[in-house]
């Protein structure tokens, strides 16, 4: 089984619509990364997405595992037009990918 996961910072001051709009970025741009076959058996399955929360540490921890383990992601930097300070990391995207290999890593994060 594949899902998506989408990690949102718990610790930033923004509205609901900023913070549902840069966990999109998250979702979107993992996605990208992806190779079309995975995305169809994703999409096949139910194309499961689960949004977690972190503080900025956490993202960070989060990232050096996802290097360390050469998983893809995409990091969310805002562009500072709104709400943030340009280059606020946001949100952090990662597959879809096997729910076992990366419940190792996230598999402690609380769902937002």
């Amino acid at each position: 089984m594949y899902k998506q996961i989408i990690i949102s910072r718990n610790d930033l001051k923004i509205g609901k619509g900023k913070l549902i709009a840069q966990s999109l970025h998250a979702g979107l741009g993992a996605l990208r990364l992806v190779k079309n076959e995975i995305i169809k058996k994703w999409e096949n399955e139910g194309a499961k997405k689960v949004v977690l929360k972190a503080d900025l540490n956490g993202l960070k921890e989060i990232v050096e595992k996802l290097k360390n383990e050469k998983i893809s992601y995409f990091l969310v930097k805002d562009a500072g037009l709104t709400q943030l300070k340009p280059g606020t990391i946001t949100a952090l995207g990662i597959g879809p990918i096997e729910e076992d290999k990366i419940d190792k890593i996230t598999g402690k994060l609380k769902l937002f």
